[in-house]
Protein backbone atom coordinates (compact mmCIF):
# COMPACT_ATOMS: atom_id res chain seq x y z
CA UNK A 1 0.00 0.00 0.00
CA UNK A 2 1.12 3.76 -0.63
CA UNK A 3 0.34 6.99 0.97
CA UNK A 4 0.08 10.11 -0.40
CA UNK A 5 -0.92 13.92 1.14
CA UNK A 6 -2.72 16.49 -0.47
CA UNK A 7 -3.61 19.72 0.92
CA UNK A 8 -6.48 21.19 -0.57
CA UNK A 9 -5.99 24.26 -2.36
CA UNK A 10 -8.86 27.21 -3.07
CA UNK A 11 -8.46 25.94 -6.91
CA UNK A 12 -9.49 22.93 -5.65
CA UNK A 13 -13.28 23.32 -5.25
CA UNK A 14 -16.35 24.56 -6.21
CA UNK A 15 -17.73 27.87 -5.20
CA UNK A 16 -18.64 26.50 -1.29
CA UNK A 17 -15.60 25.52 -0.92
CA UNK A 18 -16.07 21.59 -1.59
CA UNK A 19 -13.49 19.64 -3.34
CA UNK A 20 -15.01 19.61 -7.11
CA UNK A 21 -15.83 15.84 -7.44
CA UNK A 22 -13.21 15.22 -10.57
CA UNK A 23 -10.59 16.43 -8.59
CA UNK A 24 -10.31 13.24 -7.04
CA UNK A 25 -9.36 11.53 -10.23
CA UNK A 26 -6.41 13.43 -10.10
CA UNK A 27 -5.38 12.89 -6.90
CA UNK A 28 -6.04 8.89 -7.70
CA UNK A 29 -3.37 9.62 -10.66
CA UNK A 30 -0.75 11.36 -8.38
CA UNK A 31 -1.15 8.34 -5.59
CA UNK A 32 -0.80 5.24 -8.25
CA UNK A 33 2.36 7.37 -9.79
CA UNK A 34 3.81 7.45 -6.43
CA UNK A 35 2.94 3.40 -5.93
CA UNK A 36 4.78 2.64 -8.93
CA UNK A 37 7.96 5.16 -7.92
CA UNK A 38 7.66 3.03 -4.16
CA UNK A 39 7.82 0.04 -6.39
CA UNK A 40 10.58 0.86 -8.38
CA UNK A 41 8.60 1.53 -11.59
CA UNK A 42 9.02 4.45 -14.21
CA UNK A 43 6.22 5.14 -15.93
CA UNK A 44 8.07 7.65 -18.31
CA UNK A 45 10.69 4.70 -18.90
CA UNK A 46 7.30 2.34 -19.94
CA UNK A 47 6.28 5.42 -22.27
CA UNK A 48 10.15 5.92 -23.73
CA UNK A 49 9.48 2.12 -24.49
CA UNK A 50 5.80 2.31 -26.48
CA UNK A 51 3.99 0.95 -23.33
CA UNK A 52 0.77 3.14 -22.06
CA UNK A 53 -0.95 2.82 -18.99
CA UNK A 54 -4.33 4.61 -19.25
CA UNK A 55 -7.67 4.54 -17.52
CA UNK A 56 -10.75 2.26 -18.42
CA UNK A 57 -13.04 1.74 -15.39
CA UNK A 58 -13.03 4.16 -12.53
CA UNK A 59 -16.04 3.48 -9.88
CA UNK A 60 -15.84 6.32 -7.46
CA UNK A 61 -18.03 6.26 -4.21
CA UNK A 62 -18.35 9.92 -2.30
CA UNK A 63 -18.77 9.29 1.35
CA UNK A 64 -18.32 12.84 2.85
CA UNK A 65 -17.45 15.98 0.97
CA UNK A 66 -13.52 17.55 1.51
CA UNK A 67 -13.25 21.50 1.89
CA UNK A 68 -10.65 24.51 1.33
CA UNK A 69 -8.11 23.73 3.81
CA UNK A 70 -7.80 20.12 4.90
CA UNK A 71 -5.13 17.83 4.38
CA UNK A 72 -5.79 14.25 2.87
CA UNK A 73 -4.31 10.92 2.98
CA UNK A 74 -4.90 8.64 -0.41
CA UNK A 75 -4.58 5.48 0.48
CA UNK A 76 -3.50 3.19 -2.98
CA UNK A 77 -2.82 -0.60 -3.20
CA UNK A 78 -2.75 -3.05 -5.88
CA UNK A 79 -6.19 -4.89 -5.67
CA UNK A 80 -5.83 -7.03 -8.82
CA UNK A 81 -3.64 -8.11 -11.75
CA UNK A 82 -4.26 -9.42 -15.03
CA UNK A 83 -2.36 -10.19 -18.17
CA UNK A 84 -3.59 -6.71 -19.77
CA UNK A 85 -4.76 -4.68 -16.91
CA UNK A 86 -4.52 -3.66 -13.25
CA UNK A 87 -6.88 -2.82 -11.08
CA UNK A 88 -6.01 -0.05 -7.86
CA UNK A 89 -8.68 0.61 -4.74
CA UNK A 90 -8.40 3.98 -3.35
CA UNK A 91 -9.62 5.78 -0.18
CA UNK A 92 -8.83 9.29 0.68
CA UNK A 93 -9.27 10.47 4.31
CA UNK A 94 -8.79 13.61 6.41
CA UNK A 95 -5.41 13.35 7.87
CA UNK A 96 -5.48 12.16 11.74
CA UNK A 97 -9.34 11.39 11.03
CA UNK A 98 -10.37 7.71 10.61
CA UNK A 99 -13.33 8.21 8.56
CA UNK A 100 -13.35 7.56 4.57
CA UNK A 101 -14.54 10.70 2.28
CA UNK A 102 -13.81 9.15 -1.15
CA UNK A 103 -12.98 5.27 -2.25
CA UNK A 104 -12.74 4.41 -5.39
CA UNK A 105 -11.87 1.26 -8.21
CA UNK A 106 -9.67 2.18 -10.87
CA UNK A 107 -8.99 -0.37 -13.94
CA UNK A 108 -5.59 0.76 -16.13
CA UNK A 109 -4.79 -0.79 -19.20
CA UNK A 110 -1.32 -1.83 -20.70
CA UNK A 111 -1.42 -0.50 -24.46
CA UNK A 112 1.29 -0.87 -26.73
CA UNK A 113 1.97 2.68 -29.24
CA UNK A 114 -0.42 1.57 -31.28
CA UNK A 115 -3.13 1.72 -29.06
CA UNK A 116 -4.00 -1.60 -29.09
CA UNK A 117 -4.35 -3.30 -25.84
CA UNK A 118 -0.89 -5.45 -24.68
CA UNK A 119 0.56 -7.99 -22.62
CA UNK A 120 1.83 -6.57 -19.20
CA UNK A 121 5.90 -6.62 -19.22
CA UNK A 122 7.19 -9.67 -17.90
CA UNK A 123 9.54 -7.61 -15.54
CA UNK A 124 6.69 -5.60 -14.63
CA UNK A 125 4.61 -8.09 -13.46
CA UNK A 126 7.91 -9.16 -11.45
CA UNK A 127 8.26 -5.99 -9.41
CA UNK A 128 4.67 -6.03 -8.14
CA UNK A 129 5.00 -9.66 -7.24
CA UNK A 130 2.13 -11.07 -10.23
CA UNK A 131 4.19 -13.54 -11.52
CA UNK A 132 1.43 -16.13 -11.75
CA UNK A 133 -0.82 -14.00 -14.13
CA UNK A 134 -2.61 -15.35 -16.98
Amino acid sequence: MAMLEVKIYYEDTDCGGVVYHANYLRYFERARTEYFAEQGISIRDYMKNGILFVVVRAEISYESPAQYGDVLIINSELEKVRRVSIDFKHTIRRKDEDGVLVKAKIRLASLNGDGKLTPLPKVFLEVLGATDVI
